[in-house]
């Protein structure tokens, strides 16, 4: 693609550093994550992390997590809870300020539910009575409560933790913001759920002056408690782990009962001669969780064994993060500064399509002539193929825009990546997509057409990123196949790093 001309221009806001006037180096000196109140980040709060650090402070916030989980679990086996207390107690909003767990379409996820608050105080009452009094492991742990049972993944346990110490994250903020950020950027407000009163059974709030921003204060977060990808105690590795787990119980009973539940809890399908199959992934899975929820004192032998390895799960969190603030931060700060180039890019197009084409098409520009690729490679230069990536570099092109550009719209026949709008009669659709799917060759044929009925409009934008040159004749012969026209709305954009100019320095 020819390289456009640039036209000087100052690159958008994107992180708390551009907002309220703070240099990187002072945020990294500090030990907060530079966030995006554009867009959340894949990052997530990992309570394991308070409970294996150093840190007194963070020893004591793990520490009022289990004490407030003691309190429910009490409460719980005492039958007092009702939908009301479930509500107070254990259905938390989402602490959407704090910008991260990858909601696309802003920093605003779904929350604690009334299922979670049920999965949970079940668990509390019948399954985990000892919570708080084991003597496998070494402490107690939030995430054993949700090994079990299913839709209660790391975004959950993220959520839940942020909750419970809101109040040291407030405080935090709050301790840097009257340090580095102008009182003109502050305001002093009331937050809701930083402190529990156990005598009451109720949150208190109270006032703190913090950064303010588009009619909401921001929340910093501790680079050092921060994992991406799944805490450290998670179901997968419960799972995968579960053959180590039943050698390692020293009670020759229990392993024996163990071990015989657990065989005829494993279904096996017959073949032609009535033998048994191996079983399949499916099958062993459902064993599996099926000879937990019978034995969960075997839960404490895997937990016991992620304690003895803290110290890694402490340098893993740590180069996730890293690779999180290399990508999503120095990268798209990077391709932020490239699209401040062109001053073109912010026009006001006369459609929604117009200025749909146009950010694709920059977007393209950034990602093919200026080093944009980067942010699909990681640190070691491997490729990282993930469409929410494109998406959220997506996003950033969208800053400044004067339309509506909402992003996983449900439109009855499910979610599209992008709806860019002006009202109803002016609307266009984009969806992104790896040229590695193994399904887009009839994604291309039938999946953005069944959208544009059900939204009633007729523009849309395919947008496919691909790795490699076999990718590249791949979705190139699937478009001749279809006999796609060329002004049929396909945008490729390619990723390769081979074949960039300055790819042997990157």
């Amino acid at each position: 693609m020819k390289s456009l001309p640039p036209v000087p221009r100052r690159p958008a806001k994107i992180y708390f550093t551009d907002f309220f006037d703070v240099t990187p180096e002072v945020l990294t000196k500090y030990g907060a994550f530079n966030i995006s109140p554009y867009v959340d980040l894949p990052l997530f709060i990992d309570p394991f992390l308070l409970f294996t650090s150093d840190k007194l402070e963070y020893q004591g916030l793990h520490a009022e997590i289990i004490r407030y989980l003691g309190f429910l679990r009490d409460k719980s086996e005492n039958g007092t809870i009702n939908d009301g207390l479930l509500k107070a107690w254990y259905c938390f909003h989402e602490v959407h300020q704090n910008c991260f767990g990858f909601c696309e379409s802003g920093n605003r996820g779904v929350g604690l539910g009334l299922g979670f608050a049920a999965a949970l105080s079940q668990n509390l009452a019948e399954l985990f009575k000892d919570f708080g009094k084991e003597h496998v492991t070494r402490g107690s742990h939030l995430e054993k409560l949700m090994l079990i049972r299913s839709g209660v993944g790391k975004d959950k346990i993220s959520d839940f933790t942020t909750n419970l110490i809101k109040g040291f994250l407030v405080r935090y903020t709050e301790a840097f913001a009257k340090k580095h950020v102008p009182s003109t950027k502050r305001r002093r407000v009331s937050v809701s759920h930083v402190e529990f009163d156990y005598v009451r059974g109720a949150w208190k709030s109270d006032f703190f002056d913090l950064p303010w921003l588009n009619g909401d204060y921001i929340l910093l977060t501790p680079e050092d408690i921060l994992t991406k990808d799944d805490t450290w105690i998670n179901k997968e590795d419960l799972r995968n782990d579960f053959p180590q787990i039943r050698e390692s119980i020293e009670n020759d009973a229990l392993r024996a009962q163990v071990n015989h539940y657990f065989e005829s809890a494993l279904k096996r399908d017959k073949d032609k001669r009535g033998r048994d199959k191996d079983p399949t992934v499916k099958q062993e899975r459902e064993a599996v969780e099926a000879t937990l929820r019978k034995f969960p004192e075997l839960i404490d032998y895997y937990i016991r064994e992620k304690e003895d390895n803290g110290d890694i799960a402490v340098e893993r969190s740590k180069r996730k993060v890293d690779e999180v603030e290399l990508r999503f931060v120095q990268n798209i700060s990077f391709l932020a500064q490239q699209l401040a180039s062109y001053t073109a890019f912010y026009e006001t197009p006369e459609t929604t399509l117009d200025e749909a084409r146009r950010r694709v098409e920059y977007l393209k520009h950034v990602i093919e002539d200026l080093d944009g690729y980067r942010l699909f490679y990681d640190a070691k230069g491997a490729q990282i193929e993930r469409e929410k990536d494109l998406q959220i570099a997506f996003k950033l092109v969208c800053i400044d825009t004067p339309s509506s550009i909402d992003a996983e719209v449900n439109n009855g026949r499910g979610p599209v990546d992008f709806k860019v709008s002006r009202g109803s009669a002016d609307k266009t659709l984009i969806e992104f997509k790896l040229a590695s799917n193994s399904q887009l060759e009839r994604n291309l044929r039938n999946q953005v057409e069944i959208y544009e009925k059900a939204n009633r409009t007729p523009q849309s934008l395919k947008v496919v990123l691909f790795f490699t040159a076999a990718e590249e004749i791949k979705i190139k012969q699937a478009l001749r196949n279809l006999k796609v026209p060329a002004d049929a709305g396909v945008v490729l954009i390619d990723a390769r790093r081979d074949n960039k100019p300055s790819a042997s320095k990157a």
